[in-house]
């Protein structure tokens, strides 16, 4: 895989508020993953759609905090920014949430023209080395084609968080979003479904590391299928699976430091951009891995899923500079 002279990063996809019983955080999966990498220096383009409205001012406004451009965000005059409502029935259970995710919002209808001007802008006409994409934003034809027309280009890398929602998704979708990746995250719920799709299922009761030998063949099926070099699978306080064309397998070796866990929205997000940091860095590939989940569960001792504490990732990169 290619770890090393990424320059340019394009996140492609919905930014939007995530509505909690208590109050209104700026969220969306691509959205997240921008906001830390620009954080952690690596000047992401972030192209999405907003309304002429006060979310869509609020994701404007902290795209300004987290010293990013806005030249790949576009403002609809009819149609809102977007929304979730979040709830969490069960107090006790800080990684239970429901998710009501509203339709036909601006992030639906991401205009092409206007994407790939701001793409050019950025590149100085020169193709980006790395994209990111997901699934929720291809839900419309509009923005699906595109981003299809963003990933015409075949040089750039591209990494696919499939952030699977119930109703949000169809499997044409899915199979397309596959076919056009080069890496692959999933948490395992979704590796399952892929498997029982693609592959006959493996027994979801077998942990991914402890039974890794059982994995492998299914896991090494859908890489060959969708002709992926990598696949990352996140399993939350367990860490994660790593598989690669190579041949290459990486997990979790050891806990990382016990954080309380305030709810766990951003997790994977946190973690997918920790990863492409270290593409962007050139860190070797089990740094980024360990680094990443390391992130990934400090970021759920905060609410939501990035933090308005600039202090928060400056700590973070002081010290894997000291390591």
């Amino acid at each position: 895989m290619k770890q090393s002279n990424i320059v340019s990063i394009v996140v492609f996809g919905e930014a939007l508020a995530d509505e909690f019983p208590e109050q209104k955080i700026i969220g969306g999966a691509p959205f997240n993953v921008a906001r830390t990498l620009a954080h952690f220096g690596c000047a992401p383009l972030m192209i999405s759609r907003i309304g002429q409205d006060a979310v869509g001012a609020l994701i404007q406004a902290d795209m300004h905090t987290c010293g990013m451009s806005d030249a790949g965000l576009q403002v609809d005059a009819v149609r809102p920014s977007g929304r979730v409502v979040v709830t969490q029935n069960n107090p006790d259970d800080k990684s239970s949430h429901q998710f009501a995710i509203l339709p036909d919002q601006a992030y639906d209808y991401i205009d092409q023209d206007a994407a790939q001007q701001a793409l050019a802008a950025y590149g100085n006409n020169e193709p980006a080395d790395l994209i990111y994409f997901g699934s929720l934003a291809q839900r419309c034809l509009t923005s699906r084609q595109t981003l299809h027309a963003l990933l015409m280009e075949t040089k750039t890398l591209k990494y696919l968080d499939l952030n699977l929602r119930d109703g949000q998704v169809n499997a044409a979708t899915i199979d397309d979003s596959l076919c056009r990746a080069d890496i692959v995250k999933l948490n395992e719920d979704e590796l399952s479904y892929l498997l029982e799709q693609y592959s006959g299922g493996v027994n979801t009761a077998l942990d991914i590391n402890a039974d890794r030998l059982t994995w492998q063949p299914a896991v090494d099926g859908l890489m060959k299928q969708f002709d992926l070099q990598a696949i990352i699978v996140t399993l939350g306080a367990r860490g994660y699976a790593y598989f690669d064309v190579q041949g290459r397998f990486f997990s979790a070796d050891q806990k990382p430091t016990p954080t309380v866990i305030v709810d766990t929205v951003g997790g994977g997000d946190a973690f997918s951009a920790v990863f492409l940091t270290g593409l962007y860095q050139g860190w070797p590939l089990a740094t980024s891995l360990r680094r990443a989940h390391e992130f990934a569960t400090a970021v759920c001792g905060i609410r939501g899923a990035v933090s308005s504490d600039a202090h928060f990732y400056q700590r973070w990169m002081q010290r894997w500079v000291a390591e």
